[in-house]
């Protein structure tokens, strides 16, 4: 069986792009692939694999659009090829109260936990990245607040992270260390 992909391109990224100037003249172009249900496990659980080559949109690093999971459902991303780093952004009452990064390489996995919002990005300019997440067939993307606010609320640029100016209030960027190995029990993806 043949999955064909889901592409993003840019134009249903550009409302989320840190360079607007550059967004405005850019052509339309596949951005990146998501090909889901790969796998399919009896508790519910779904595998995709999202391919996002290496290039520069102006100046941030290529990226994905950026969502959070309906009701309280987690998430599990795998590095199979090249280096990925995950911004993670907790919102309450429109207003950002937690956000963290992860870098991780082939092999590693990070965990989105519930009520985060989240962008995968790629950080090379040369190298393809491509992920597996698991999560809940049940749970929905909701880009609500990525969408109003031009993206999360920090980018990731060629000179390092910048906060995104449409959120009035951001605490600190933290950063933690991804897993060095894939969890076994991935029951802590369900909703509850």
């Amino acid at each position: 069986m043949v999955i064909k992909p889901d592409i993003r391109y840019l134009n249903d990224m550009k409302e989320v792009l840190y360079d607007q100037a550059w967004a405005e003249k850019a052509l339309n172009f596949e951005l990146y692939y998501m090909y889901r249900g790969i796998k399919k496990r009896r508790s519910g659980l779904r595998y995709d694999i999202t391919v996002i080559p290496a290039r520069l949109l102006g100046q941030e690093f290529t990226k994905t659009k950026g969502h959070e999971h309906s009701n309280n459902y987690g998430e599990l991303y795998i590095v199979l090829k090249g280096k990925a780093i995950y911004l993670m952004q907790k919102c309450q009452n429109n207003q950002i109260k937690d956000v963290y990064t992860v870098k991780a390489k082939k092999g590693e996995a990070v965990i989105i936990p519930s009520h985060y919002g989240h962008v995968t990005i790629n950080p090379s300019e040369k190298e393809t990245l491509k992920v597996a997440n698991w999560l809940d067939e049940k749970s929905g993307h909701v880009y609500d607040i990525i969408s109003k606010k031009q993206g999360a609320c920090y980018y990731y640029i060629k000179k390092g992270w910048i906060k995104n100016k449409k959120y009035a209030k951001v605490p600190k960027l933290r950063f933690k260390k991804p897993l060095k190995k894939i969890p076994k029990n991935l029951d802590f993806l369900h909703g509850y």
